[in-house]
């Protein structure tokens, strides 16, 4: 007898269903010993790769490219992240240094990088890029591309101590050496003026005095070729005039860097004297039996005094 509200030959909703539910559904079958040894094998397997999965990744070695990934070459430590970096090659004392830089950093920043490279303080650095590098601009601002050649000029502490060390100690020797030196009217290169002996028509001289330049020219002196030589100051011109029987010299007084004299043995009332028109002795112009009394006034004269007699 078919079921009450359902026509003959037809079947309720959801039988299907059931029915394929049902054939999937099998009952497990019987698993032998060989299937059950391989399944707890593969169990184990995925248990080990799992507790491998936590485990830290290896440490990459020092070549591999990724991990030099991460620092910039020549760049300032965490100054370069995220910055437009830019090619330079900082040239200094002969010697390159290719080096990445931030593009926006100032000059002053560049300068420290270059101190960290060459040892060079920055106080004594002198950049240059098309000029001088101002420290207050970045290298974006003064045009810097990619490959330029920034110039350095400058010494090391250690630099400058080398140099000035023996310079001081050449300098203690020569001045120990010339404490050491014969007096100059012994040396040959004035022996032979002075052996000419003391010239007739000199001026007088007036031992232990000291005398206002005369109004008329020195003269009757010898200078180191043995000929005959005056001396006449234009103070209204502020210049010494030198003359000889060739020629007369018209030398500004400030271009004349030293005076120096000394008595003339056994004449001490006479001095030899030495006006230096350059930068060394070899430019001392000299000049013998000069009268002792006019030697202070010369000096004085000479070297910016003479207002004060």
């Amino acid at each position: 007898m078919a079921a009450a509200g359902a026509p003959d030959g037809m079947e309720e909703p959801g039988m299907d269903t059931e029915a394929e539910t049902v054939a999937t559904e099998a009952p497990p079958r019987p698993v032998n010993c060989l299937e059950a040894e391989a399944a707890a094998g593969a169990a184990a397997e995925d248990s080990g790769t799992a507790r491998g999965s936590l485990q830290p990744a290896p440490a990459q070695p020092p070549g591999d490219p990724a991990a030099q990934a991460s620092v910039s070459n020549g760049e300032d430590a965490g100054g370069g992240a995220g910055r437009e970096l830019v090619d330079l090659k900082i040239i200094w004392n002969k010697t390159k240094h290719d080096v990445k830089f931030p593009l926006d950093s100032t000059g002053s920043e560049l300068k420290q990088k270059i101190h960290s490279i060459t040892g060079l303080p920055p106080a004594m650095q002198k950049v240059m890029y098309k000029g001088l590098v101002p420290e207050d601009k970045t290298l974006r601002e003064i045009k810097v591309t990619s490959g330029a050649k920034i110039m350095v000029v400058g010494s090391t502490i250690n630099d400058v101590l080398a140099v000035n060390t023996p310079k001081d100690a050449a300098q203690q020797d020569a001045k120990a050496e010339e404490n050491k030196k014969e007096p100059l009217c012994r040396q040959k290169q004035h022996r032979k003026v002075l052996d000419k002996g003391k010239p007739e028509d000199v001026m007088p001289s007036v031992k232990g005095a000291q005398e206002r330049l005369p109004t008329v020219p020195l003269s009757g002196m010898y200078n180191k070729s043995g000929g005959k030589v005056r001396l006449t100051f234009k103070l209204e011109q502020d210049q010494l005039w030198i003359g000889t029987k060739e020629r007369t010299e018209k030398l500004p007084m400030g271009s004349i860097k030293n005076v120096v004299s000394e008595p003339i043995e056994g004449h001490e009332d006479y001095h030899m004297m030495a006006f230096q028109l350059g930068p060394t002795e070899a430019s001392y112009y000299w000049v013998y039996w000069v009268p002792t009394q006019y030697v202070d006034a010369i000096k004085d004269t000479v070297l910016g005094k003479w207002q004060y007699f």
